[in-house]
């Protein structure tokens, strides 16, 4: 049986930080992008067209932006917090287990099966 030590306990949060850190600011990114790419046509819409310039009043065009980015914010930060975690969890692994190729008769994955 191994023990858990302090130094390995903190070196585990100081990477779980920097990850969190790392997948907020791919979030903020993301949601920055939508914000613009919703912005613009919701809000050229509302000027340009007799029915949007009718039915959506500033609270609805606040409330299309402001869901657009949130839902961009959470989709690329929990991308990033997936594939950050599948990256250390590759590099920790075994060896053996590291070997992701199919030695077979068949041709070998694809390079998308491997990390």
């Amino acid at each position: 049986m191994s023990t858990v030590t302090r130094a390995y306990l903190d070196q585990r949060l100081a990477m779980a930080k920097r990850c969190s850190r790392e997948a907020t600011l791919a979030g903020a990114k993301a949601a920055a992008v939508a914000t613009v790419a919703s912005a613009v046509p919701t809000l050229a819409s509302v000027r340009m067209l007799p029915w949007a310039k009718a039915n959506l009043n500033p609270t609805g065009q606040a409330l299309i932006i402001c869901t657009v980015a949130g839902m961009a914010y959470f989709v690329a930060t929990d991308k990033k917090i997936l594939s950050l975690a599948r990256r250390h969890s590759f590099e920790e692994a075994p060896e053996h287990l590291r070997n992701t190729s199919y030695q077979g008769a068949a041709r070998p994955h694809p390079a998308f099966f491997r990390p």
